[in-house]
């Protein structure tokens, strides 16, 4: 008997299917944020494969479990080599794989990069809109974007459809050909928008109320005296600000067990004041309505979301489902070992054990 097949889905699939789908993925972030918010999901810790003779470089494996209606459960593993964009190939590469919650065995393998980067975007997106709805930033017309690489073209492509407000865009990065190359791509992400090249970071900070930092960088390096009174900052690199300039500002998370760790500017901030107290609550919580962040001032929010694997298998489990009503994608034989005839495993599986999982436990900081 053959094994149950594997569904494959490459790079440009993965792209087909999400081209165009930008309120249908902040609407599924949105939904899967407020889920994690209620307890039904298992999120473990990521963990991170470091190298000791190359330290820019990792690979993060994030494990998640998305409770509901339509249950998920897998895998993203994802490198980051930053010495990649050197030599003309991608910072980050991903695989996610997707099991099957009756036999616990793979049942689809995604090129993750695409995946990643645009929920990484809708997140941010989806905050920006949050935030700025509620008094902060008023309604921007511009925003900066310091880093210029796929996380930021994709955040602008998101925010396009959730702050429809924005006119201008401010670009920063320290290599003056990719600034030059974003510059060229913004008409296409964000039409009639005018486009302003900052010479460095303080620059870019105070050009815009509402800024979006993507960067490489491994240690803070800045703070935010250059911002706009009351600006909104979407700090989706973690290691940017200096602690300090967290323990100033107001803090939206993801997670706070997660985003406090693997010496992220959080995490630094945690040491320097001892608690997490500095964190006023997640977008979970904003999302649902159980938290609301302080009145607006003249102090930035700073959201930091570490990333949780929930999303990424929340939008893998969408591209799966619509890769297949499409026809896109292949199936693999003989991936899986055959169970030999009057094997138990080739027995059907009842519908109700199917449904029987452990209830997921919820960490709180």
């Amino acid at each position: 008997m053959e094994g149950p097949q594997v569904l494959i889905l490459g790079h440009a699939e993965v792209g087909l299917v999400l081209d165009g789908q930008e309120a249908a993925i902040v609407d599924l972030v949105r939904d899967t944020y407020r889920r994690h918010d209620e307890g039904l999901t298992a999120v473990p810790r990521s963990v991170f494969l470091r190298f000791p003779d190359a330290p820019a470089n990792r690979i993060i494996g994030l494990p998640a479990y998305l409770g509901g209606d339509d249950p998920v459960a897998g895998l993203k593993w994802i490198a980051s080599f930053p010495g990649n964009l050197a030599h003309g190939l991608p910072r980050a590469s991903a695989a996610i794989v997707l099991n099957s919650l009756r036999t616990g065995q793979p049942e689809a393998l995604l090129e993750g990069s695409v995946i990643s980067a645009r929920r990484t975007a809708a997140s941010a997106a989806l905050a920006a809109a949050l935030l700025t709805a509620r008094g902060r930033a008023g309604a921007p017309a511009g925003v900066a974007l310091v880093g210029c690489g796929v996380i930021n073209a994709e955040v602008l492509r998101f925010l396009a459809h959730t702050v429809p407000t924005l006119r201008r865009v401010t670009l920063y990065d320290r290599a003056a050909d990719r600034a030059a190359a974003a510059a060229e791509r913004v008409p296409e992400l964000l039409p009639g928008a005018t486009v302003t090249v900052a010479p460095d970071v303080p620059a870019a900070l105070a050009a815009e109320p509402l800024v979006s930092i993507a960067t490489t960088a491994a240690e803070p390096h800045t703070d935010l005296t250059a911002c706009r009174p009351g600006a909104v900052v979407l700090h989706l690199s973690l290691r940017d600000l200096y602690p300090s300039a967290i323990l100033a500002a107001v803090n939206l998370v993801d997670d706070a067990d997660h985003v406090c760790r693997e010496r992220t500017s959080l995490h630094l901030a945690e040491q320097l004041r001892g608690d997490r107290g500095f964190i006023a609550a997640t977008v979970g919580q904003l999302v649902g309505g159980t938290a609301e962040l302080p009145a607006a001032g003249p102090v930035p929010v700073v959201f930091s979301p570490f990333g949780l694997g929930v999303l990424d298998l929340a939008l893998a489990r969408y591209v799966r489902a619509r890769a297949e009503q499409l026809g896109l994608g292949t199936r693999i034989d003989g991936f899986l070992p055959s169970a030999p005839p009057g094997n138990p495993q080739t027995q059907p599986v009842d519908p109700q054990m199917a449904s029987v999982h452990p209830q997921p436990r919820k960490e709180h900081p």
